[in-house]
């Protein structure tokens, strides 16, 4: 009961910190838009959409993580934990938008150039990297356990970079008079954000398609479990994520003779060997004396025989 309690608590301070770091992103974004329109700033104005986009990532993330808390039933056996990746995925999506639009934006001011008021934007940046500091600070560890809030955070990171751009291009726009250096910065942004969203994006699609965990060769599992004793072959096989934290696989088994009756020892094996070797948490294991097809069936269906795999072929999980 302790136990249940002890993440009840850090759950709902959790969330605290998630509402915490909302309001002080909208808060700021009122203020860069109100410095932007006065400055004429592009960047700021971009910083300030970037913003607006932190909260609203914080926002999804915030309401997905309180979904994936609701308990499995009928309709969802597997519970609703990959609300998150799917709020990852919006996110890092939001993202791609929001810097194809500030290449779109920076490109239309190199070919017309406007002023900028380098004063306003430089002070409207430090509040807005101070606030970026204050929301990273709220949101980093989190971050670590859960690309639902990987993704607020990668948003926030971009933001704060954002910022540090911006007072330099108003520095330089007041040292030198340099406008040119706004559109500049307001790329280097935009280049950024695309290459943080690109990078990330890949592991959300991937999970929500059922693809292989990245750090689980399934061509050296299924010759690990092949090699358990009373097991002649080993195919079917599908391994997948349910979530950041469980891996699960399920496999048609064919049992050596005379194995029957130590079916439920083998298994148990072969569970143990998955979990320890392999961070495998859930198996789902069918035990059969023959194997339920082999030849051109095995392959329609993504079979992944033995013999295929020790010939040079490779297991599917699919």
């Amino acid at each position: 009961m302790a136990h249940h309690h002890h993440h009840h608590s850090e759950a709902a301070s959790g969330d605290k910190r998630m509402v915490l770091a909302i309001l002080v992103n909208v808060g700021l974004t009122f203020a860069q838009i109100a410095g932007g329109i006065l400055s004429g700033s592009l960047s700021l104005i971009a910083d300030a959409l970037h913003n607006f986009s932190d909260a609203a990532s914080l926002g999804i993330a915030a309401y997905a993580r309180r979904i994936a808390r609701r308990p499995s039933n009928a309709a969802m056996t597997f519970g609703y934990v990959r609300a998150e990746v799917v709020a990852a995925l919006i996110n890092y999506t939001t993202l791609i938008v929001i810097g194809l639009y500030l290449v779109y934006e920076a490109v239309m001011r190199f070919i017309t150039p406007e002023s900028v008021e380098g004063w306003i934007v430089v002070w409207v940046a430090v509040v807005a990297l101070v606030v970026d500091l204050v929301t990273a600070f709220l949101t980093y560890a989190m971050s670590k356990g859960s690309m639902n809030i990987r993704a607020a955070f990668v948003h926030n990171v971009a933001d704060a970079l954002g910022s540090v751009g911006v007072i330099v291009a108003g520095t330089l726009i007041l040292l030198y008079d340099w406008q040119i250096v706004d559109p500049i910065v307001t790329l280097a942004i935009a280049a950024y954000i695309l290459w943080q969203a690109f990078a990330e994006i890949g592991g959300a699609i991937r999970m929500l398609m059922l693809g292989t965990p990245s750090d689980i060769d399934v061509t050296q599992l299924v010759d690990r479990l092949s090699g358990v004793e009373g097991v002649v072959d080993i195919h079917h096989v599908h391994v997948f994520a349910i979530d950041e934290q469980l891996a699960a696989m399920e496999a048609h088994v064919v049992l050596a003779e005379g194995h029957g009756e130590a079916a439920e020892a083998v298994k148990a094996r072969l569970k143990e060997l998955a979990s320890k070797e392999f961070g495998i948490g859930h198996s789902t294991l069918e035990l059969a004396r023959h194997a339920c097809c082999n030849g051109d069936d095995a392959r329609k269906i993504g079979h992944a025989i033995r013999s295929s795999s020790k010939s040079g072929g490779h297991a599917h999980a699919d």
